[in-house]
């Protein structure tokens, strides 16, 4: 059977589990209040460290899901996205709009990726 490692976890929720050389990260936020363009850079520089942790770095994430507290913010988040993403390894990628666990928050971004 297969190890599962977690780490940074609570009682709700762990921010990193790795499982037969995946890599999955719990949703990652910026700082509240912030632009979306900042709040976008916050979740991307989690998510570098977190994949660093794990052995694991952005040219390896598989897949991104990205919630926006409103779509009118698609155009702002991209391009802080863009700039991040390593030419040739976009995944694949879903956006939607969703009500997030705070107001305060504009954009949530989850990723699974290869260890």
């Amino acid at each position: 059977m297969s190890e599962i490692t977690r780490k940074h976890t609570n009682t709700r929720m762990s921010q990193i589990v790795t499982h037969n050389g995946t890599v999955y990260l719990a949703g990652q936020v910026g700082t509240p209040g912030a632009s979306v363009a900042q709040q976008t850079q916050d979740c991307l520089d989690s998510i570098d460290k977190l994949l660093a942790e794990a052995g694991s770095d952005k040219s390896r994430i598989l897949q991104a899901v990205i919630w926006l507290a409103d779509m009118s913010d698609f155009e702002e988040m991209n391009g802080v996205w863009d700039a991040w993403v390593p030419e040739g390894q976009a995944p694949a990628r879903a956006c939607g709009e969703a009500k997030l666990a705070r107001a305060d928050f504009t954009v949530e971004i989850i990723v699974t990726a290869a260890a």
